[in-house]
């Protein structure tokens, strides 16, 4: 039976591709994955509370390309600029209150989300390697959806007062088709990304 390798040794792509990178570096990784984020965010189907869009995957691939440390970087950074007015958040919208209400955005628990669940799936790359074959990528990505749900609809509770099946209708259900995909799509990305820095 295979041993678990001792933990931090599975190096993430970041690490793979850039080996002997610097402080420069590692903030250019940081600033390159929020603007990834940022820009999947436009990718929109305008749905009431809380709209459908690319986000959580470019959140869940930082995390895994990153690493932990990087990957909450990356995810605090795009969070406080959008907290602080530019407009990277879904749709192209910014700040931390809705536009068309006035009042606390109800998606800001899934915003609060992105720095943990992207530094939860960093870490279980760089201990366990599951970002290497197609199963393992899945397992990450379910590890870090789950953060993100949590954060979520706790939140969205809380600021809507919405319970049990109506809560799940608002911010869970009309999410699952999209995220199995997205799920799919990166367990085909992160492994194939391994194979040709291989090469």
């Amino acid at each position: 039976m295979t041993q678990l390798q001792p933990r931090s040794s599975f190096p993430t792509l970041s690490r793979t591709a850039f080996p002997q990178s610097g402080l420069l570096t590692s903030a250019l990784l940081v600033l390159g994955g929020a603007a990834v984020v940022a820009l999947l965010a436009q990718a929109e189907i305008p749905l009431k509370p809380v709209p459908v869009t690319l986000q959580t995957l470019g959140v869940l691939l930082v995390g895994a390309a990153l690493g932990w440390k990087r990957g909450f970087l990356a995810m605090l950074l795009y969070v406080a600029a959008g907290a602080a007015g530019l407009h990277v958040f879904a749709g192209g919208s910014a700040g931390l209150l809705s536009a068309s209400t006035g009042l606390v955005r109800p998606s800001i628990g899934y915003l609060a989300s992105y720095p943990f669940a992207a530094a939860l799936v960093g870490f279980l790359v760089q201990r366990f390697g599951l970002d290497r074959r197609f199963l393992g990528t899945c397992l990450a990505m379910l590890a870090g959806s789950a953060v993100i749900y949590m954060f979520g609809l706790s939140v969205l509770s809380a600021l809507t007062g919405l319970k049990g099946g109506a809560l799940f209708a608002a911010g869970l259900t009309p999410f699952i088709l999209g995220d199995t995909l997205k799920l799919i799509l990166a367990a085909l990305l992160l492994p194939t990304a391994w194979k040709l820095l291989r090469r």
